[in-house]
């Protein structure tokens, strides 16, 4: 590529970090018998624990995976960023969550044994009461075996389930007081959902929360497609940690995403607004932008001069060859034409027809037809032939393709009409020699009859043209005048069927180099039915004796040589028949109608610029043709050969935007739901006016993807026409989004005496079983009591 990307623009892709060494367990002792509340976000990404008066908890990726060691062939257990360091590990990793919805369960255990051994609880039993999130309207299976788990396998005293994005609204509560009252609306950013939770109160309204599945994970997968698309043939594999870096680090929310898109129909503005990630590469000598090595390899001027003196010495030549070859087919055709011709004047009137058809079988012709076929094609080459060696040589053509005839002067052939009796025999051949050289020029005066007749026709054919295009013009300059407006219209949809015209055939071919296209495979179809056809033969080759190559060929008919089961082959008595070769070869179809069309569409351009006011020059076909490939090299770049750095780029542009839009348009990811805005106002008309200002004014983002750019701006543009002016709307996004739902869960279990009072005992669990929890604030309401 000609220019050279800002250095601002460029990213190189960072390499894997090495897993950090996690820290020693804890001292048990300031909590043993102390029955310290312990926290645990069960996160779809990041398992987060700790005892609730720890500052921090502590926290790993919620992924583990057994393995054997190598070299002792020990059993292991990794859990977190340990699952990276071994290969062999990582493809038999697992996380507790599927999606949304909590199954592995297996998972889930090695995971919280490894959180219990890192707080370092050494006793048979787990002594401490136990506040666990669960997803917003998670299945009551998911709880059931979560509660077995916990009661059965750990004995706990006590569990407690709550959502996390409420806690993380509590957290950040910036009421007054020890009770919880506040009203708001959480908007909880997840991995795998997006969860809008209204709160009343101080109380969680679950009956009227709303679910989008859209998460992290899906905009992660839907940038990782788009770059797939955009790049089929990338030379490195991106993984889904690579695209995952890059969502985190360039996606952003625009604040109107049909104007963004407009705005990119100036290539400057779209080139401003993309994002180039460096992919790791292995320099070449010819590589430019960075490609290059610096080894002294680079060529001086002079060996340049001299290796282009080189090749032009080389193309002379070759166009020398490549003339003198064209010469000596044309003396071959010249020749046979020669040849054919005397055979027909010598042979034709003379003999009979068994005579002659059996001359023809012996010069390689099936019948009279196939002889005449070959006759005219061999004319028609010679005369295009001499056509354009005349205009290599500084001529023109005359006409439309008429030969330039020069005097011929009349030979004498004195034996000719001496009878043979009175001859001796030198001079019989030479009577012969005589005979054929009077048919050639017999022929030849044939011919230039024929083609003065031709040239007189033309002429006529012309000026009968350019009459009835003098009568056109003038109905369409009354037509101009008497309507300008009506006559621009007109020619403007004349030149938008054009260009469609163009366009399509442009697609067609497109397809027709995919050989997954269905055009291609309309294509070899046909080829293989053609093939396949026995009763398809084709048969009749021949060669003349003194013609040579290509003289003679035809197909047999009525034969019966060279088939199968002797069928009659009655192939081509239809024209239909011919349509098939047209579907199979469209090359030259489609080049000469493309031809006619772009010359008809100059024609209407030119009229339209000359007497139209309102067309310029950017609505000609060129112009958009321009401004669409300066569009399309703004949003794919196209490097030059030799360019390994560039091929190992990717440019993000309209991507950037479009992953994260998905949250308020779902459907341009084919995702069948509604977005964020339609959501929130269907959960805000289930309240009054005075309620749904209550909660509009204190709109709460939370979750790790709420630190996204400009999610906030985008929400409150959407929400802003959905209601009343008169109704503020605030927005405000949690202090620290990741870890906010622990920190809001070990101040509840510290600091608010409810907290004893909304966990399960193990007798509760063995009454009522694993799928009730209590109904509080906090919880998921689904099977509560």
């Amino acid at each position: 590529m000609d220019d050279v990307q800002p250095e601002n623009q460029i990213t190189s892709l960072p390499f894997s970090a090495i897993p950090n060494i996690p820290p020693p367990p804890e001292d048990y002792t300031p909590h043993r018998l102390q029955h310290t509340p312990l926290i645990i976000d069960n996160g779809s990404t990041n398992l987060r624990w700790g005892f609730a008066t720890s500052s921090e908890p502590r926290f790993g990726s919620n992924i583990v995976t057994k393995y054997r060691e190598r070299k002792t062939n020990y059993p292991l257990m990794l859990f977190g960023d340990a699952v990276e360091v071994e290969s062999g590990a990582k493809t038999q990793a697992k996380t507790p969550w599927e999606g949304d919805v909590l199954l592995n369960f297996d998972a889930l255990e090695n995971a919280l044994d490894y959180a219990l051994v890192q707080l370092g609880i050494d006793t048979p039993t787990v002594e401490h009461p136990v506040l666990m999130t669960e997803r917003l309207c998670s299945p009551v299976h998911s709880r059931a075996l979560t509660s077995e788990l916990m009661f059965e396998l750990y004995s706990v005293p006590s569990l407690a389930y709550c959502v996390d994005g409420i806690m993380s609204f509590y957290q950040n509560d910036q009421s007054t007081g020890n009770s919880f009252t506040s009203d708001g609306l959480v908007v909880s950013f997840n991995t795998a959902s997006t969860s809008v939770i209204p709160i009343l109160n101080g109380k969680g309204i679950i009956s009227h929360a709303k679910r989008i599945p859209w998460g992290a994970s899906q905009a992660t997968d839907y940038l990782l497609k788009l770059i797939q698309m955009k790049y089929p043939n990338f030379p490195t594999r991106v993984s889904v940690a690579q695209a995952n870096w890059m969502f985190r680090e360039f996606c952003s929310v625009s604040p109107d995403y049909l104007s963004l898109l407009r705005s990119f129909e100036d290539p400057s503005v779209l080139r401003s607004h993309q994002k180039i990630i460096q992919f790791p590469f292995l320099p070449t000598p010819n590589s430019s932008n960075g490609g290059a090595t610096g080894n002294g390899d680079e060529k001086t001027e002079e060996e340049l001069a001299r290796v282009a003196d080189r090749r032009r010495e080389q193309g002379r030549k070759l166009q020398e060859i490549a003339a003198r070859n064209r010469m000596e087919k044309l003396q071959q055709k010249e020749s046979d034409l020669t040849y054919l011709l005397s055979l027909r004047d010598n042979y034709s009137p003379s003999v009979s027809k068994r005579e002659w058809d059996r001359k023809l079988k012996e010069e390689g012709f099936d019948d009279e037809e196939i002889f005449e076929e070959t006759l005219k094609k061999l004319e028609a080459d010679v005369k295009k032939a001499r056509k354009k060696e005349r205009e290599k040589e500084g001529g023109s053509a005359v006409g439309d393709g008429d030969d330039v005839d020069e005097p011929m002067e009349e030979p004498s052939f004195p034996l000719v009409d001496i009878p043979d009796a009175d001859l001796d025999p030198s001079s019989l051949l030479e009577k012969r020699k005589q005979k054929l050289l009077k048919a050639g020029y017999e022929a030849r005066l044939r011919a230039r009859k024929e083609r003065e007749l031709k040239a007189i026709k033309d002429r006529e054919e012309k000026a009968e043209r350019e009459k009835q295009k003098e009568i056109e013009e003038k109905l369409d300059s009354e037509a101009r005048e008497v309507d300008l407006e009506g006559w621009a219209k007109k020619l403007r949809g004349e030149q938008e069927t054009l260009m469609v015209r163009i366009k399509d055939r442009a697609k067609r071919r497109a397809a027709m180099n995919d050989r997954k296209s269905a055009a291609k495979q309309e294509r070899m179809k046909n080829i293989a039915n053609l093939a396949a056809g026995d009763e398809r033969v084709a048969g009749g080759s021949g060669t003349s004796k003194k013609g040579g190559k290509g003289t003679g060929k035809g197909v047999s008919r009525g034969t019966g040589k060279g088939r199968k089961g002797n069928a009659e082959d009655m192939f081509g008595a239809d024209d239909a028949d011919w349509a098939i070769y047209r579907k199979i070869n469209t090359t030259a179809t489609v080049s000469s109608d493309e031809e006619e069309d772009l010359a008809q569409l100059q024609q209407v351009e030119q009229r339209l610029l000359t007497y139209d006011p309102t067309f310029t020059t950017q609505h000609t076909h060129a112009s958009i043709l321009s401004q669409r490939s300066a569009l399309l090299n703004a949003f794919r770049p196209a490097y030059e050969e030799g360019d390994a750095a560039g091929h190992n780029r990717i440019h993000l542009t309209t991507e950037r935007c479009r992953v994260c839009e998905a949250w308020f348009t779902p459907s341009i990811a084919g995702v069948d739901s509604a977005g964020l805005g339609e959501v929130i106002q269907n959960i805000l008309s289930r309240f009054n006016e005075e309620e749904k200002a209550r909660l509009i004014k204190n709109v709460f983002l939370t979750g790790s993807p709420s630190q996204i750019p400009g999610i906030a701006p985008r929400l409150y543009s959407t929400l802003r026409p959905l209601l009343p002016p008169e109704m503020p709307i605030q927005i405000r996004q949690a202090g620290d989004p990741a870890l906010d739902a622990w920190k809001g869960m070990a101040r509840f279990a510290t600091m608010d005496e409810q907290f004893g009072k909304v966990g399960m005992s193990k007798a509760e669990y063995e009454e009522m079983g694993g799928e009730r929890l209590k109904r509080w604030w906090g919880s998921n309401w689904n099977g509560g009591f």
